[in-house]
């Protein structure tokens, strides 16, 4: 006997309208294997005729990857009638992409009957895209790595195709260098050299175009330079924090924080950067010390070719 398959479940027995009667002499059940329906990657529904010849009479279906089966349904009534009904099993947890046999089998006090062999395939499972960067944001004038997975049946060596669209997005996605070959479990890694400014990035399967991952867009933190005047300060006096900020032009907010004893940072004064150059701007303000301790400049662009980016840490040293 074949021990049964615990993932087989959600068994139903339906009247077949219609179906012709029989002899009212109770013997062994007849049974037909229908189709496989509702197939997925992992699941399906097993169909059969039985017809109990007016007998109690149970069923079952034998599964397995060869006719040898192996495992089984388990054991259901299909009544006592004098009809064909329709019986039907859930299979579930099968593997994706597989060619599975299988057949009703149906027993009363008269006997056992077996069905005819019949197969199904599961469904491959869909090709999927993920992709993520690191680091992101990157700073100005650095790299990333493109990494992510192909997911689905037959995902190994499949070449994929990295594609990007620079800030402000009306160029269109374009190729970037060569497609890479997914290795044994899909994964892939494209590394960047330099992101200029902030980019849109996705990845797309060279054999189905279709198959897209979502967009990443990598940031570039423009590069913010802090200087003091003084690192030790009486308390109640000021220091001042300079410095500049490159590529941005005039009017970023620029920040001057304080850390807190949970961490956090909290902005203690305000200003705005003004004009330095072709390729950057300036920024100045002293700021009152009531206390020392950590602090730093935060810068936040407006604009979408670059990311806010924070300075150095900078500690601040108090007296009386």
């Amino acid at each position: 006997m074949s021990r049964h398959l615990s993932l087989l479940t959600g068994l139903t027995v339906v009247a077949l309208a219609g179906a012709p009667a029989v002899a009212s002499a109770a013997g062994a059940p007849t049974v037909s294997t229908g189709g496989a329906t509702g197939l997925t990657p992992t699941s399906g529904a097993l169909n059969a005729l039985v017809n109990p010849q007016g007998a109690p009479t149970t069923y079952s279906f034998q599964v397995g990857q060869t006719k040898r089966y192996g495992l089984a349904t388990p054991t259901v009534s299909a009544g006592s009638g004098a009809k064909a009904v329709k019986v039907r099993a859930a299979a579930v947890g099968l593997a994706p992409a597989t060619t599975y046999h299988y057949r009703v089998v149906a027993h009363n006090a008269h006997g056992t009957t077996r069905g005819a062999d019949k197969t199904f395939t599961t469904r491959k499972v869909p090709f999927g895209l993920v992709v993520g960067a690191t680091p992101n944001p990157v700073p100005l004038g650095h790299g990333a790595v493109l990494s992510g997975t192909l997911s689905g049946t037959g995902n190994a060596g499949e070449a994929v195709i990295l594609q990007q669209n620079p800030f402000p997005y009306t160029q269109g996605f374009l190729n970037v260098g060569n497609p890479l070959v997914t290795d044994a479990n899909g994964a892939f890694s494209f590394p960047v050299l330099s992101v200029p400014l902030t980019t849109q990035y996705r990845v797309v399967l060279a054999s189905k175009t279709e198959v897209v991952s979502p967009v990443v867009i990598v940031g570039v933190a423009v590069r913010v330079s802090t200087y003091t005047s003084r690192t030790r300060v009486q308390r109640g006096h000021k220091v001042n924090f300079h410095g500049s900020v490159k590529p941005t032009g005039p009017g970023s907010t620029v920040s001057i924080q304080k850390q807190t004893s949970t961490g956090s940072w909290v902005r203690v004064a305000r200003t705005f950067t003004r004009h330095g150059g072709r390729t950057f701007s300036n920024y100045s303000k002293s700021v009152t010390v009531r206390r020392g301790g950590n602090y730093r400049v935060h810068v936040s662009v407006a604009t979408g070719s670059y990311t806010s980016a924070d300075g150095r840490t900078v500690r601040i040293h108090s007296f009386r």
